[in-house]
């Protein structure tokens, strides 16, 4: 597995190795040595799935309590996965990276705890798996306005966003609880 160091300090792009031939392929999405030995030394206790449908955006989201890093991958289809610096002793405090995630890439992306994560979908179907390092707690859960313009993420939209009512009335950073 390849991983890669990306602008922001602790997340991470992981390209597996991928066998494949003419019944198909097999690659390991998950191998705890590996990214152990790459620094990313979690405990997942929980796997989440999610589908959506094309432009549907999901995030910024995060639990202040609790916290989560999260691996994340599409198995179908393709999104645009974004994490956010909200770590306000960090350097990249407020800073986003993105990466475009899809079935046919096979690309992953390490997320940390201390950082919100949101991901818009870009294929008429996306299904994401994405394994979690502690439990969702609602009572922890917040967001940040995915189109802060403090923040300044650069959506590859095709149309308005489709937002649940969470995603819609979400905080301005500036406004938002955070990480020390």
């Amino acid at each position: 597995m390849r991983i890669t160091a990306t602008a922001l300090p602790g997340v991470m792009l992981l390209e597996p190795e991928v066998f494949e031939d003419a019944r198909g392929h097999f690659f390991e999405s998950h191998n705890h040595r590996e990214l152990a030995a790459a620094g990313i030394a979690a405990g997942f206790v929980q796997d989440n799935h999610s589908r959506s449908a094309r432009n549907v955006l999901r995030g910024l989201h995060y639990q202040i309590e609790h916290a989560q890093g999260k691996l994340v991958r599409a198995i179908v289809g393709e999104i645009f996965d974004v994490a956010v610096d909200l770590r306000r002793s960090s350097p990249a405090f407020g800073r986003w990276v993105g990466h475009r995630l899809s079935a046919a890439n096979r690309r992953m992306a390490w997320v940390p705890p201390g950082f919100a994560h949101g991901f818009l979908a870009l294929s008429d179907g996306a299904e994401v798996i994405y394994k979690v390092t502690d439990y969702h707690a609602p009572l922890h859960q917040r967001s940040v306005l995915w189109s802060d313009p403090a923040i300044g993420i650069e959506w590859p939209l095709d149309g308005p966003p489709l937002l649940s009512q969470r995603d819609v009335a979400a905080p301005a950073l500036r406004d938002a609880e955070t990480f020390a």
